[in-house]
C-alpha cells in the first residue's frame, strides 16, 4: 500500500512540474514558444480523456463483477492534487477555445488589413494587422503582410522585425524571405539581400525563376550604387565635364525658352554622353525627369509633323535617351519606369513621323538588348499600342514576326514571346493582316514548328501555346490553306493537344481543329481513328460555350463527310439525348450545327425510328420556322425533317398532322430570298 502510495505522489509531482512548464510557455511571448505549449496540452487533454474513460469501464467492472462498493481511501492530499489538475485541464480547454475564437477574429483583421492595403492605406493595414496580432500572435501572414505595408511606407527595420517574427513562426517562411530581400535592398545591404533571396530557392526550387529575378535585381542596384558613387566623386573633382553635365540640366530645365534653345542644348548634352559616369551624372541630377516634364518639350511629342521643328526637338531627345542608356542598365530602368513612359514610347513608334519612328525603334531595340531590357519592356511598357505601327508596316517586318515564331522558348524570355504572339494573334483578326500572313508559306510554317517545340512540354511552355493557337484559328479562317499537307499536320498536333488537362488548351486546340478539319476527307478519317468523336460529345457534356460550339462544329463536319462519324455519334449519344438538349439552346450556331448532326445521322437505317416516342418533329419544325438570325438554323432544322420523314414514314405522317409541309415551304423561300 505504501508502494503505491509513493509511485501516486511521484506521478503526482511529475504532472505538477509537466503542467507548470507548460503554462509558463503558454504565458511566454515567444509566438513559438505559445504554439508548442498549447499543442502539447491539447494531447495531453486527449490522453486524460482517454484515460478517464478507461477508468470508468474498470470501475463499473469492480462494483458488478469482483466486489462491493467501498469507501475511498485515499487522503486529502491526493483529492487536492486531482482537483488541481482538473483545473489545469479546464484552463487549458479554455485557452484552445479562446484561441479558435481569436483566430477567427484575425482572420478578420488580416482581411480588413488587406483591403486597406490595396486601397494604398499602408498606415491602416497595419494599424489592423497590429490588432490580429493582439489576437493571435503566431499567425506569420499578419507579420509578412504587415513588413509588406512597412515596406510601402519605407520603414524597412520595422519590416525586418516583422520578418523575423514570422520565421520564428515558421522556419520555411518564403514570404519572409521575400520581404527580408527587398528591405535588405532599399537600405543597400546587398549581401544580406542575396542571402535572403537565395533561402527562398534553398526551401523551394520551383521558385528558380523567380529568384533569379529578385537576385538580378540586387545586382543592378549594386552596380547603379556603385556607379552614382563614382559619378559624384567626379562631380566633387570639378572636371570639367561633370560640371557641364549639371548646369546643361539646370539650363534646361528653365521653362518657356524656344525649341532651338532646347535643340541645341540636348544636342549638346547628347555629345557629352561618352561614358558610364557620365550617363549616371545624368540619372543623379534628374535628367530624365527634366526632360520629360518640360511642357514645350512634351508638346512636341504629340504635335511632331514632318519637316517641322518639333521633329527635330523629338530626334533630339530620343538621340539623347539612346546616348544615356548606352551600358547603362540603371538609366534604362529609370527610362523606362519614369511616369507616362509606358504610353509615350510606344505611340512614338507609332507616330506618323517616319525619323521619330526610327529612333523610337532604335531606342527600344537597343533596351532589347538585355535581359533586364527585355524584362523593362514586356512589364511596363503598353504592347498593344505597337499593334497600329506593326498593322501599318506588316509587309516589312512580317519577316521578323517570323523570325520571332522561329526561336525556341526553352532558350527565350516565354513572357516576350507569349506577348509578341499576341499581339500578332490581335494582328491575324483583321482581314488586311490575316490574310498577308496566310498568304506567307514561311509565317504558317514557323507557326507549326514553334507548335511542335511547344507540345514537347504543354505545361512549362503553356504561356506560349495559348496564344499561339489563337494566332492559327485566326489564319484557318482562310481558304485555302497553307497547303493541304500543312492542314494536315496541324490537325494531328490538335488531336494531341485533346489529351491536355489544360482547359483554356483544350478550348482552343479544338477550335483550331473545327476549321482544318473541313479541307480534306483524310484529315478526318485520321481525327476519327484517333477517337476525336468520343472527345467532343465529352466537350459537349462538360464544356463552356466556346468549346461547346467548336465540338459541335467538329461534330457536323465529320458526320456530312464520314459514315463511321454517324455511326461512332449514335453509339456514343445514346437516344441523342445531348443532340436534342442542343437543339433548345439558346445559341444560334450551336443549334444550327446540333440539327445538321442530326440529319447526317439520319442516314443510318433504322436509326430514326430510335426517335418516335420523342417530339422530334415538332423541335424540328419550330426551329424551320423561326426568325434566327442564323439562316443555317431554318436552313438545318428543314434539311434534318426531310432526312426523318424519309428514313421512317411515320413521321412525315406526322407532319402532314401539324401542317408542316406548308411552314417547310414557306421557310425554304423564305432562306432563298434572302
Amino acid at each position: 500500500m505504501a508502494d503505491n502510495q509513493e509511485k501516486d505522489l511521484q506521478k503526482f509531482l511529475k504532472n505538477v512540474d509537466e503542467i507548470t512548464s507548460l503554462i509558463q510557455d503558454m504565458n511566454s511571448e515567444d509566438p513559438v514558444l505559445q504554439e508548442k505549449a498549447v499543442l502539447k496540452t491539447e494531447k495531453r487533454l486527449l490522453f486524460t480523456e482517454e484515460d478517464q474513460e478507461g477508468d470508468r469501464c474498470r470501475t463499473t467492472l469492480n462494483k458488478t463483477m469482483i466486489s462491493p462498493p467501498q469507501a475511498s481511501t485515499k487522503d486529502a492530499d491526493e483529492m487536492n492534487s486531482e482537483a488541481f489538475l482538473a483545473f489545469v485541464e479546464k484552463d487549458a480547454k479554455e485557452r484552445a477555445k479562446r484561441r479558435r475564437e481569436n483566430r477567427v477574429l484575425a482572420d478578420a483583421l488580416k482581411e480588413k488589413g488587406n483591403e486597406a492595403f490595396v486601397r494604398g492605406d499602408y498606415e491602416t493595414a497595419i494599424l489592423r494587422y497590429s490588432e490580429g496580432l493582439e489576437k493571435l500572435k503566431d499567425m506569420k501572414v499578419l507579420y509578412t503582410n504587415r513588413a509588406q505595408a512597412y515596406i510601402k511606407l519605407g520603414d524597412y527595420q520595422k519590416a525586418l522585425v516583422d520578418c523575423d517574427w514570422a520565421l520564428k513562426c515558421d522556419e520555411k517562411c518564403t514570404k519572409a524571405y521575400f520581404h527580408m530581400g527587398k528591405a535588405h535592398l532599399a537600405l543597400k545591404n546587398y549581401s544580406v539581400s542575396r542571402e535572403s533571396f537565395q533561402k527562398i530557392l534553398e526551401i523551394n526550387p520551383q521558385l528558380q525563376k523567380q529568384v533569379k529575378d529578385y537576385l538580378n535585381q540586387v545586382d543592378l542596384r549594386e552596380k547603379a550604387d556603385l556607379q552614382e558613387k563614382e559619378a559624384h566623386e567626379l562631380l566633387d573633382s570639378g572636371k570639367d565635364t561633370a560640371v557641364t553635365t549639371k548646369n546643361l540640366l539646370k539650363t534646361l530645365s528653365k521653362p518657356d525658352h524656344n525649341l532651338l534653345f532646347y535643340a541645341g542644348g540636348i544636342e549638346i548634352l547628347t555629345e557629352m554622353m561618352k561614358d558610364c559616369t557620365e550617363r549616371t551624372l545624368f540619372r543623379t541630377h534628374n535628367g530624365f525627369s527634366i526632360i520629360s516634364g518640360n511642357e514645350v518639350i512634351r508638346r512636341c511629342f504629340s504635335t511632331a509633323e514632318e519637316g517641322t521643328m518639333e521633329e527635330t526637338v523629338c530626334v533630339c531627345v530620343l538621340r539623347l535617351w539612346q546616348a544615356v542608356c548606352s551600358g547603362n542598365e540603371g538609366n534604362q530602368h529609370q527610362l523606362v519606369m519614369h511616369p507616362d513612359m509606358g504610353r509615350l514610347l510606344p505611340s512614338l513608334v507609332a507616330s506618323g513621323v517616319l525619323t521619330i519612328r526610327q529612333h523610337s525603334l532604335a531606342l527600344l531595340l537597343q533596351l532589347a538588348q538585355t535581359e533586364n531590357g527585355r524584362s523593362l519592356i514586356i512589364n511596363h511598357l503598353d504592347l498593344t499600342r505597337f499593334q497600329a505601327w506593326f498593322q501599318a508596316s506588316l509587309p516589312g517586318v512580317l519577316p521578323a514576326l517570323t523570325g520571332v515564331l522561329k526561336r525556341d522558348p526553352k532558350v527565350t524570355n516565354t513572357s516576350a514571346l507569349s506577348q509578341c504572339i499576341a499581339i500578332m494573334g490581335n494582328l491575324s483578326a483583321e482581314a488586311a493582316s490575316q490574310r498577308q500572313m496566310s498568304a506567307s508559306e514561311e509565317f504558317g510554317d514557323a507557326c507549326l514548328g514553334l507548335m511542335a517545340r511547344c507540345e514537347e512540354d504543354v505545361d512549362l511552355f503553356r504561356e506560349v501555346l495559348y496564344p499561339l493557337l489563337g494566332l492559327m484559328m485566326n489564319l484557318c479562317l482562310r481558304s485555302p490553306f497553307v497547303s493541304e499537307a500543312w492542314a494536315m499536320e496541324v490537325s494531328r498536333r490538335c488531336v494531341c493537344l485533346l489529351n491536355s488537362q489544360d482547359g483554356g488548351i483544350l478550348t482552343r486546340a479544338a477550335g483550331v481543329l473545327s476549321r482544318t478539319l473541313s479541307s480534306s476527307p483524310q484529315i478526318v478519317k485520321e481525327a476519327l481513328g484517333a477517337g476525336v468523336v468520343k472527345k467532343m460529345i465529352k466537350f459537349l457534356k462538360v464544356g463552356g460555350q466556346n468549346a461547346s460550339r467548336y465540338a459541335m462544329k467538329t461534330l457536323a463536319i465529320c458526320t456530312n463527310a464520314c459514315h463511321e462519324a454517324r455511326e461512332e455519334v449514335i453509339r456514343l449519344d445514346k437516344k441523342f439525348s445531348v443532340l436534342l438538349t442542343l437543339l433548345s439552346s439558346e445559341d444560334e450556331i450551336l443549334v444550327g450545327n446540333a440539327a445538321l448532326c442530326l440529319g447526317n445521322c439520319m442516314e443510318v437505317p433504322q436509326v430514326a425510328t430510335s426517335l418516335l416516342k420523342t417530339d422530334i418533329v415538332q423541335v424540328l419544325l419550330k426551329l424551320a420556322g423561326s426568325d434566327a438570325q442564323q439562316t443555317a438554323v431554318q436552313l438545318n432544322a428543314g434539311i434534318a425533317l426531310g432526312k426523318l420523314c424519309t428514313a421512317e414514314p411515320r413521321f412525315a405522317a406526322q407532319l402532314r398532322e401539324l401542317h408542316g409541309i406548308e411552314i417547310l415551304n414557306s421557310t425554304m423561300k423564305y432562306i432563298s430570298d434572302s
